[in-house]
């Protein structure tokens, strides 16, 4: 990163432009949310063994759900300038739209905290997607994940946030 990112309102760059991590400590805890959707465009087949709980490997939307709630505690592991949060609730909810063709997800993230969990909420609603993937790819790999956004953030100075987008 060179200059002309400094000062531009990158708050994961020093003034060299070198990568850091935020420094927090100053901040008082508040409580946080953020609320994430995505989706996965599936088959008639994949939503059928989805619905119906026929898929070989299991319970594709618990095992989901799981997966999700795990990837959401373990943010900072993947994504570098993550602080490690200690996360008070987060919860995954699916819906299959078999007319659309699609199964949406929701993560909600909670936390009292020195920073925002949006990031948690991303993380828990992508990985719960890619598990669907994982468990229904023998049904066919034509499977697209997408649409995945922060949908809600409350708490911190920058307060609510709601994305009214399409």
């Amino acid at each position: 990163m060179g200059e002309a990112t400094v000062g531009k309102g990158l708050n994961h760059f020093d003034s060299r432009g070198n990568a850091v991590m935020v420094d927090v400590s100053d901040k008082e805890p508040t409580r946080r949310l953020a609320v994430a959707r995505g989706e996965i465009r599936v088959s008639p087949e994949v939503m059928e063994a989805v619905v119906q709980g026929t898929a070989a490997k299991g319970d594709v939307l618990g095992v989901a759900r799981v997966a999700g709630i795990m990837a959401a505690k373990r943010t900072s592991d993947l994504i570098p300038m993550c602080h490690p949060l200690m996360i008070n609730t987060c919860a995954l909810d699916f819906t299959p739209c078999p007319q659309e063709g699609v199964i949406r997800a929701e993560c909600r993230v909670k936390v009292s905290g020195k920073t925002g969990v949006e990031m948690e909420a991303l993380t828990g609603v992508s990985v719960a997607l890619l598990t669907i993937y994982d468990m229904c790819k023998a049904l066919g790999r034509g499977m697209e994940i997408g649409a995945i956004h922060l949908v809600r953030k409350e708490g911190g100075k920058s307060g609510v946030y709601v994305n009214d987008g399409p």
